[in-house]
């Protein structure tokens, strides 16, 4: 099926409501003079650009389940890597013991760990540091920073050539060797103010990228390397992070303004629903069984949890006095570890009940934790998006 694009998209009902649909209008922005923008699915090798095929066309997290570890990663340490953002620092903690076993220092500002492509390479975004530290996940040693501009956050193409750096601050995605990051193409992105988070289409040739300081989502042509499209959400709206449903049908953009989950759907893009979770909706993460997925409210102290299957709130996990920010899931899929942004703790959660295992004290502001290694066949970035 192809992507088709409308020029505008008007649903009816009012901010903030509860339940899905019922949300201010959203448009479709750079569709192009005939009023629609049709986004071919990936066939073959396009221009050279070749994803790996899915495991299951009906789950695109079917590689991501429990025990599904590859050859790459079974060798290596247990950790979770905490980048402490206000500290410069990283914490290494063992989640069998649930103490901290290593600690060393990093550029300014690190904000998250992201697994490279080839799963090899663990990396860490010094944003105002402007540099990539390396860590060896065999054993947790980091290695020698690589400079890099402005490192919010950091993805990789699914055809594992390029990684893609998150250049918030300068409004930019640079397209980088995904081995030695060497650049290799600015993209300029100055519709989108604040972009940090993304996830991509079931076929890996478009990325949904959020705007966190405008409102907006901008659709990325992954094989091109330049912006299709652009959604604006309401008024107001702060985008955080984006997954993709199992089956590939919706996307899923957590607003920490709104409280909830946006669903966007990529085919035609548009917004056809919200999901009202809690305040500060930031980190969103797939269930291993892929039937749920997991919400981290940040004001609220929460943790939602989304059925796939109905698109709606199923539990809610309370953290008294917590502020659950980022963080993954364990390869077993029993604990789910997140950062307390505001408390500089760690959080390990039991998935079955839902109650605090451990509160972890750990360095100032932690951000976006590793849990490693996870299963998957390669890495998309961010702390985990796996395929």
């Amino acid at each position: 099926m192809a992507f088709v694009l409308g020029a505008a998209i008007a649903l009816a009902g009012c901010g903030g409501s509860t339940g899905r649909g019922g949300s201010p209008t959203s448009k479709l922005v750079g569709a192009g003079s005939g009023g629609a923008l049709h986004l071919p699915q990936l066939t073959g090798a396009a221009g050279g650009y070749q994803v790996p095929p899915l495991l299951d066309p009906r789950n695109v997290f079917a590689a991501d389940r429990q025990g599904e570890l590859s050859p790459v990663v079974r060798g290596f340490r247990k950790l979770v890597y905490v980048p402490n953002s206000g500290s410069a620092s990283v914490d290494e903690i063992d989640p069998t013991t649930y103490r901290i076993v290593r600690q060393f220092s990093v550029g300014a500002v690190p904000q998250h760990v992201v697994p490279s492509y080839d799963l090899r390479t663990l990396w860490v975004t010094n944003d105002v540091g402007n540099s990539l530290t390396p860590i060896n996940p065999a054993n947790g040693v980091p290695g020698r920073p690589v400079p890099v501009d402005d490192p919010y956050n950091l993805y990789f193409t699914p055809d594992g050539r390029y990684a893609i750096v998150m250049a918030e601050r300068l409004r930019r995605m640079d397209f980088r060797d995904a081995h030695t990051m060497k650049l290799h193409h600015e993209l300029q992105v100055p519709q989108c103010a604040g972009d940090n988070h993304a996830d991509f289409t079931a076929d890996g040739r478009y990325m949904l990228v959020s705007c966190e300081f405008g409102a907006d989502m901008v659709l990325v042509d992954v094989a091109a390397e330049r912006v299709a499209a652009t959604l604006q959400l309401p008024a107001g709206a702060s985008p955080q992070d984006v997954k993709l449903s199992p089956d590939g049908s919706v996307f899923y953009v957590a607003d920490l303004t709104y409280g909830g989950v946006w669903e966007i759907a990529p085919s035609p893009l548009r917004r056809i629903g919200f999901i009202r979770t809690g305040a500060g909706a930031h980190g969103l993460y797939p269930s291993r069984d892929t039937t749920r997925l997991y919400v981290s409210n940040r004001s609220a102290g929460t943790v939602s949890v989304i059925s796939f299957a109905t698109r709606r709130v199923v539990a809610t996990w309370d953290i008294p006095g917590g502020s659950p920010d980022m963080g993954g899931v364990s390869a077993s899929g029993r604990v789910f570890w997140l950062s307390g942004r505001y408390d500089a703790s760690v959080y390990a959660i039991n998935t079955i009940t839902g109650k605090l295992i451990r509160r972890i004290p750990v360095g100032l502001e932690p951000h976006g934790v590793c849990v490693y290694p996870q299963p998957g066949r390669y890495s998309l970035g961010h702390t985990g998006v796996f395929r």
